[in-house]
């Protein structure tokens, strides 16, 4: 028998990539002429515009015999407009202080409101919105209706889940009572009326 020779083919030899510094340093040479190429088509960086203001030294010359010498170029400046309109509009603006400080009271005792006025009751404050509208759902399911609203003080931001205002005296114990029964403290302020 004879033996059969396996012949090995040999494989076909494949083309020489280029290695990846050699792209990195092709791709840096393309970006490079063209920022070259933009600095020189714009090439001049803008000056600044000319200041015509002079020196206080030659502002105010005077001569031995106490006249004034007059200085080239110094015509009388019309007062440039102003770029900001804030300081003309916040003089105009009037803030409304109220006489008396709405009545603050936390709602703690059972007894009915018989005083009337417009009442808000805020069932509380909370740093984080997502707190805050935890609490306007719970009061939700409770069939109260309440909003949040978003207060800044001294760079800190609270957000007061608020019911009302109302001036109905007997929706306001209704409401009290059934938030009580919730176990739900709130705060009640009386705004005036």
């Amino acid at each position: 028998m004879a033996k059969k020779r396996s012949k090995r083919r040999k494989a076909p030899k494949k083309k020489q990539e280029y290695p990846g510094w050699a792209w990195m340093l092709f791709g840096l040479a393309i970006g490079l002429s063209v920022a070259f190429a933009i600095y020189v088509r714009d090439g001049k960086p803008a000056a600044p515009p000319p200041v015509a203001r002079q020196p206080a030294s030659l502002e105010s010359a005077i001569d031995d015999n106490g006249e004034e010498i007059p200085v080239a170029g110094m015509a009388e400046e019309e007062p440039a407009e102003s770029r900001f309109t804030f300081y003309d509009m916040l003089p105009n603006f009037e803030v409304v202080i109220p006489e008396q400080e709405p009545d603050v009271e936390v709602d703690v005792e059972p007894r009915a409101i018989v005083k009337p006025g417009l009442y808000i009751l805020q069932a509380g404050s909370f740093t984080r919105f997502e707190d805050a509208d935890r609490r306007r759902a719970e009061l939700a399911l409770h069939g109260i209706e309440s909003n949040i609203q978003r207060v800044t003080i001294d760079d800190k931001t609270y957000h007061r889940v608020r019911i009302g205002p109302t001036d109905d005296l007997e929706e306001l114990n209704l409401l009290r009572s059934r938030l009580r029964a919730a176990k739900i403290d709130v705060i009640r302020i009386r705004l005036g009326g």
